[in-house]
């Protein structure tokens, strides 16, 4: 599978058509978060029942700035697929250049951290339980001195897709083969897992990571700070799973996605909501898969309140073709 390395550098403005939306006003750009709720036709649309109470609300500790997807740097795997047959998959390790990759990953990180100019930003780390992960995490935050480091959690959820224990060679190249005309998504390895397995595992993580914000579990009591940082260091596959599930993408969108290079990150940065476009560029999600679609929709995760759900988002528009009808308006 090819690899694109998402690099660090600031987004540039997003230059797309006009969406085509059903009785809707085009997005527009807002100066305040409650501007943007009056000119966009979800109103204040959410889940009602996860809806606290207007006081309740006032004292949510402050949501992160960041969170921050790193894969793992260059692992023994990587270079020799042969390695499968004999070592378990939780124990391969990283190589020289993968742990030369994951300390320079984490002084990017903290070069665009630094470029806030906040003086009580910290990070706090996720990360598999695979030794190339946990290796990945230990050379990253050699950036880090312990003041800036808020903790750390272990997340066996993390793990990379299940390939079934050792494997055979050739019988994986195989199965990788017959992966590619069942379908990536679906395809589940004999003794493993598919990608589908993967997301309902990923699905709840995201609600113990979304219970973990709402809390705010990672900031000790009278030190909460808007510029916390979460990195999450996982698996290719596991983390494009994450991004699909975050911002619910289809699997046709799904599949069409590339990894990310080995030490790679994809930032998901605070706006009114959080877009994958206030750090990268339009032609790195486009290198990494992302449709018209999807970037219009990143578009409006930049605006969009917590809870949000864009109910006249182009991938809607898009699926219904027969919105095409001028009866249909």
């Amino acid at each position: 599978m090819a690899t694109h390395s998402l690099t660090t550098s600031l987004s540039s403005s997003l230059l797309l058509p006009p969406r085509k939306l059903v009785n809707s006003s085009f997005i527009q750009c807002c100066k305040t978060q409650n501007e943007s709720v009056e000119l966009s036709t979800n109103g204040k649309a959410g889940f009602p029942e996860k809806s606290p109470q207007k006081q309740q609300l006032k004292n949510l500790p402050p949501r992160p700035r960041r969170i921050i997807l790193v894969r793992h740097g260059q692992s023994q795997g990587n270079v020799d697929e042969s390695v499968y047959t004999r070592i378990a998959d939780p124990k391969i390790s990283l190589t020289e250049k993968g742990k030369a990759q994951a300390e320079e990953c984490g002084k990017r990180i903290r070069e665009m951290i630094e470029k806030d100019e906040a003086d009580d930003w910290k990070v706090y780390f996720y990360v598999s339980p695979y030794k190339r992960t946990r290796e990945t995490l230990q050379n990253l935050a050699r950036a880090f001195e312990r003041s800036r480091i808020a903790g750390m959690r272990e997340e066996p959820r993390l793990r990379e897709q299940d390939f079934g224990n050792f494997q055979d060679r050739e019988k994986m190249r195989a199965e990788k083969a017959i992966r590619m005309l069942y379908g990536r998504f679906f395809f589940r390895f004999p003794n493993g897992e598919s990608a589908a397995d993967v997301y309902d595992r990923i699905t709840g993580f995201r609600e113990t990571l979304r219970a973990d914000i709402d809390i705010g579990r990672f900031q000790p009591p009278g030190e909460q700070s808007p510029n916390m940082n979460l990195v999450i260091v996982s698996h290719g596959l596991t983390l494009r799973v994450f991004l699909m599930r975050w911002y619910k993408w289809t699997v046709e969108q799904y599949e069409k996605l590339h990894n990310f290079g080995n030490g790679g990150v994809v930032v998901m940065e605070r706006g009114f909501g959080g877009s994958l476009l206030m750090h990268h560029t339009e032609v790195e999600l486009r290198e990494f898969g992302l449709t018209d679609d999807m970037l219009k929709d990143q578009e409006w995760q930049k605006i969009a309140r917590p809870g949000e759900l864009n109910y006249d988002g182009p991938m809607m528009n898009s699926f219904f073709t027969h919105f095409e009808d001028d009866d249909c308006q």
